[in-house]
């Protein structure tokens, strides 16, 4: 995927909002500003959550390390140049991404934002 497209992708997730934030990083965040994933993060890098069990086994894998700032919350941060993974992997994890931001909402700001999993 492109940055373009992976743009246009957290996009059409539900309730999702983009901002530009600290110089040229494009940030995707839902509920106002609960951040699920950021472009352009320290360079032309892709950042965004991933669940806490799962964090160490995605860092153990090339191309991907802990986001430098994010890692303690567990986000991880690939190159968007040479992304490690495929466009069908990246989307499931991005939208995983959004769903555990979502998730962390209080339940009336949760309403239309959920998806089936």
């Amino acid at each position: 995927m492109t940055q373009d497209e992976i743009a246009r992708f957290c996009l059409e997730l539900p309730g999702a909002r983009e901002d530009f934030k600290w110089g040229n990083n494009q940030v995707f965040s839902v509920a106002g500003n609960k951040m699920f994933a950021v472009l352009n993060f320290l360079g032309h890098n892709l950042a965004f959550k991933v669940d806490d069990d799962l964090f160490l086994g995605y860092v153990d894998r090339p191309g991907i390390r802990p986001a430098p700032y994010l890692a303690r919350a567990h986000w991880i941060s690939m190159s968007c140049a040479q992304l490690p993974m495929g466009d069908a992997e990246l989307r499931q994890l991005l939208t995983r991404s959004h769903q555990l931001v979502v998730r962390r909402l209080p339940k009336r700001q949760q309403l239309g934002l959920l998806l089936d999993d």
